[in-house]
């Protein structure tokens, strides 16, 4: 099975001499096409370092890293955002729409970044909405939607571009249980469907629904439970 990520040494550091802070340590990571990870930690553990390189948001300091067959370590600025925007789809806790753009206009934003056509756009983003059952509100503003809701669009959009990796970043967290459970029940779906996603959670009853959990301690992965 082709790897969508596999990553050798990775190490990253900020600042210098005395200052420095080493938020990883030496990762080492593969994920399959179509798996469903989990990456789980507390505050401070490198999660959230991690997750910032492998949505190439960041770079490594010392390491290598691969996404879908494409080396990203070294890349500019340019390329990265290239890159991000055809092989990531980001899914975060906050939701990250735009208050005064319509929800179908939200979800067409990624595929406007990538120069497709209007009308391609516009077909492609009310069946992503369909897909996550939401197309009915396809001309409403976010203000006027749920939280889950507003995770939906957000789920449709990170999917417009066909990206090879899905990665939400504590996708529940301001949901409350129920509207969390739904959102979870989606991504589970997407799974059966054959999407590849890394979810980033501290909760440990979340990261179970996940094929494979990946536990992240002081910059270095302290376990792995599950198969690929």
């Amino acid at each position: 099975m082709a790897s969508i990520i596999q990553t050798q040494g990775l190490t990253k550091v900020y600042g210098a001499n005395g200052a420095a802070v080493h938020a990883l340590r030496g990762i080492d990571l593969t994920v399959e096409k179509g798996e469903f990870v989990a990456l789980i930690g507390p505050s401070g553990s490198g999660k959230s370092t991690l997750m910032a390189i492998l949505g190439c948001l960041d770079l490594p300091t010392v390491g290598t890293y691969t996404l879908d067959g494409r080396q990203v370590q070294g890349l500019s600025g340019g390329e990265l955002a290239r890159i991000r925007n055809e092989k990531v789809g980001f899914v975060f806790q906050s939701y990250n729409l735009l208050p005064k753009a319509s929800i179908v206009r939200n979800v067409e934003l990624p595929m406007l970044y990538a120069g497709i056509g209007r009308r391609e756009r516009r077909e492609r983003a009310m069946a992503m909405l369909e897909k996550v059952g939401i197309a009915d509100k396809a001309d409403k503003l976010p203000a006027t939607l749920s939280g889950g809701q507003k995770q939906r669009v957000a789920v449709a959009r990170a999917l417009t571009n066909e990206p090879a990796l899905l990665l939400a970043d504590e996708p529940t967290g301001a949901l409350d249980s129920k509207t969390g459970a739904e959102v979870l029940e989606l991504f589970q779906e997407l799974h059966r469907q054959g999407h590849t996603l890394l979810l980033v959670t501290h909760d440990p009853s979340i990261a179970a629904l996940a094929q494979r959990r990946v536990e992240i301690r002081d910059g270095l992965i302290a376990g792995v439970e599950g198969a690929a």
